[in-house]
Formats: structure tokens, sequence, C-alpha cells
């Protein structure tokens, strides 16, 4: 299935947002700021900062995972070009086994041995291509999105709220809803007082902007993003499967 792995991330992160909005709405100086800050008026600092709308200094924090994935999945997430990302090359690196995922959909169809074929034939194709002059930056070009894949990717904490408006929603491929979500998890337990009220857009504020193509589960959407058990629970509920 796919996963998340939390590696890094800025530490008391909170507290470096907080410092970074005090600097913007209060006359400390730049030694003050050095100084401890109150959890109180982390809280205040941050709420203030939404009720603002004023965002940058979220830029201040950032969180680096590593994800593992369909090919599928991942030519997705590196639509978000305010990140940084690091993925295992198919041009230096031989797949000379590859794994694959299969979405439960194509294994629970009449079309699973087929899928398991195509695979197979590709491998049997790509190994034999292997042996010639053909190389490997070529012989890439016959691998399947279904292919395994893994990434390393960097986000400050205001594009994580954007990629988490944007992926957590339903109307989202399923494959990157479910990692937003376990990501989504993991930067709870970072930062509590950015990351609660965080979600698809409908959960943040109130409204779904997909309008006629909106999934109408409003009241399931927020009881799941309300809870984090709930939420990682849900996060697995339909993953696919690798071979």
């Amino acid at each position: 299935m796919s996963e998340v792995f939390l590696y890094e991330h800025t530490p008391n992160p909170e507290k470096v947002i907080a410092r970074a909005a005090r600097l913007c709405y209060s006359p400390a100086t730049l030694e003050e700021l050095t100084k401890e800050i109150d959890e109180s008026d982390v809280d205040k600092f941050i709420q203030k900062l939404f009720q603002l709308g004023h965002l940058s200094p979220f830029e201040h924090a950032s969180v680096t995972f590593g994800i593992k994935c369909s090919r599928a999945c991942s030519h997705q997430a590196v639509r978000h070009r305010i990140a940084s990302f690091s993925q295992k090359s198919q041009r230096y690196i031989s797949e000379n086994n590859f794994k694959f995922f299969i979405p439960k959909t194509i294994k629970n169809s009449d079309f699973k041995m087929d899928y398991y074929i195509l695979m197979a034939q590709i491998q049997l194709l790509y190994n034999k291509m292997k042996e010639t002059e053909i190389p490997n930056e070529d012989i890439r070009y016959i691998l399947p999105n279904a292919c395994e894949t893994l990434f390393f990717v960097t986000m400050n904490f205001r594009e994580l709220l954007h990629f988490f408006n944007v992926r957590c929603c339903q109307r989202a491929q399923w494959e990157i809803r479910y990692i937003a979500m376990k990501m989504l998890w993991f930067a709870r337990q970072i930062a509590p007082n950015i990351f609660m009220g965080a979600g698809p857009s409908c959960y943040t504020n109130g409204s779904c902007p997909e309008g006629k193509m909106s999934c109408g589960k409003f009241k399931w959407v927020k009881e799941i993003f309300s809870d984090n058990d709930k939420l990682i629970s849900e996060s697995k509920v339909n993953d696919n499967e690798i071979e």
C-alpha cells in the first residue's frame, strides 16, 4: 500500500511562526524575539494570522516527508511547485523486478488477470532490453504508471495548508487523497494549532468550491476531519495494493 514517513520538520514550528507574526504586529526588537514566548501568545498570534488571512509567516516552518506510491500518484504530487522533490530515478536505478500497484477496482474486476499478465509482459520485455545496448534512460519508457516509486518532499506550512485543501477533497484522485490524509495526520502531531483546522476546502471554509461537482458529503467530511483517529483510519480504508 501507499506509505508516508515523517522525516524532519522545523523544531518548535508554531513558536517560529508566532515570532514572525509578533515581529509584524508588535514593537518587539529582534533581540526580544529570541526570548521564550508564552504558549498563550503562540495561540493568539496563530489565530490572528488565520483571521487576517496573513499566511506568509507560515512559510518559515517546513516539514519533510518520504512517500511510497505509484508513478501515477507522484505525477500529481510534483505539480505542487512550491515544494522540493527528490524522486527515485528510473534512469539510474534498474527496474529488473519492479513492484507495481493494482487499484482495488481492477483487482475486483474481470480484468484482474489481464492486468497481471500485462505487468509480467512489461517486466519480461524490460529485462530482455536490458541485455542489449539500449540505454536505461530509453528502456524506462515502457514502464507503467502503476510502477512503485519513492520520493522525498519538503513543503512549508503555507503550501501544506493549500495541498490539504486540494488533495484531501473527495474530488481528488483517491491515491493522492489518502496520502494527503496521512500527511495531515502527521502535520497535526507537529503543529496542532495550525493543522487541526486543515483539510479540504469545505472543512476549512464551510463551503464547497466545486459547485455542481460537489460530492455532497459535507457532514461526513466534517466528522472524519475533526477526529484524528477517524482521519488516519479512513486514509487506509480504500488504499491500493502493491505486488
